[in-house]
């Protein structure tokens, strides 16, 4: 939706910009196409057009100077409705209880899900809670885009980072930077539980 307003203002502009540039002699055209503009502006962003020309009656420019200013306010239009869409679509603020995430089981290790979406900011974030049996790992070491960190809540892991172990104990936390290679693995005799908070390009994939 944000991408076909974005094309439609671009091609109101040009289409008014060209009927413009051919008819030598239509006389007020200049202020008929910056009325229309303004109006399709609004329209495709639920906001006004502030232009630097005066009141709309009293515009007073020629085409040289309408070239120049079209490409500026069709860049704006995009921008602002792209960011009104992002921050429509974004991840609200919310509470998740731990007893109503839903459970997965996968390689012995139960996942639930908390989260996952873009920030008003624009990044992606996903958030589980792992359980890992005595002995178990979610998956064989690997590596992505996106930043991951590891809060532990209860037991104690071993995270390895780029062939480095660490010992990680409640109230813990690891980091692993973008396409560093990293797993995780229960080395307590308790079953170990932490959070995993990803942030970055594909992680709320």
């Amino acid at each position: 939706m944000r991408q076909s307003r974005c094309a439609l203002f671009v091609k109101v502009c040009y289409s008014e910009l060209n009927t413009l540039w051919s008819n030598q002699k239509a006389p007020g055209k200049v202020c008929v196409t910056l009325r229309r503009v303004r109006a399709d502006y609004a329209h495709a962003t639920q906001s006004p057009l502030r232009l630097n020309f005066g009141e709309t009656q009293n515009m007073l420019v020629n085409r040289r100077e309408l070239c120049a200013t079209l490409p500026g306010m069709m860049l704006s239009a995009c921008l602002a409705a792209q960011d009104k869409d992002q921050e429509q679509n974004s991840l609200r603020s919310g509470a998740y209880t731990f007893e109503n995430l839903p459970v997965q089981v996968s390689n012995d290790a139960q996942f639930r899900q908390v989260l996952k979406g873009k920030l008003a900011t624009g990044e992606s974030l996903e958030v589980h809670e792992t359980t890992l049996p005595v002995g178990g790992a979610p998956h064989p070491p690997h590596h992505h885009v996106h930043s991951e960190m590891w809060l532990i809540r209860e037991g104690t892991v071993e995270l390895t980072i780029k062939g480095q172990n660490y010992r990680l104990g409640p109230g813990s936390v690891g980091f692993v930077h973008s396409n560093d290679e990293h797993g995780i693995k229960n080395v307590g005799t308790t079953p170990a539980s932490y959070f995993v908070v990803a942030i970055g390009p594909g992680s709320d994939a």
